[in-house]
């Protein structure tokens, strides 16, 4: 893993989920910013998954190899799954949903770091 890209796609998931619990403060719905948020983040989260792959394909990696590889899909399934249901929903709780991705994101990414560094 690349610990600057980790540390930058945990930074935007916490801007886009404190900017979706804003947009649901103040009762609006999810508009074309936090759709394109949500687009970057998979972009990212989907060149790290590309790094991690090759990673494991030249065989390094953690014990753990299972466990990353399910934080790794869970990590690139909720941002679209997010803008879908965020997207769909036209009230205020559309940026709830992608608020609660926005905080679900650094945990998961956080976790297949410490998998990566060999931590427990």
């Amino acid at each position: 893993m690349i610990g600057p890209l980790a540390t930058g796609l945990i930074l935007l998931s916490l801007v886009i989920g404190i900017f979706s619990l804003v947009t649901t403060a103040r009762n609006r719905a999810m508009g074309r910013t936090l759709l394109v948020a949500l687009g970057v983040l998979e972009l990212g989260l989907l060149v790290q998954a590309g790094f991690v792959i090759a990673a494991l394909v030249r065989g390094e990696g953690p014990a753990e190899t299972a466990t990353l590889i399910g934080y790794l899909a869970g990590s690139l399934v909720i941002p679209p799954a997010a803008a879908f249901w965020g997207y769909g929903e036209r009230s205020r709780w559309g940026p709830a949903v992608i608020a609660v991705a926005g905080f679900a994101i650094p945990g998961m990414v956080g976790r297949m770091l410490q998998l990566w560094q060999g931590l427990p």
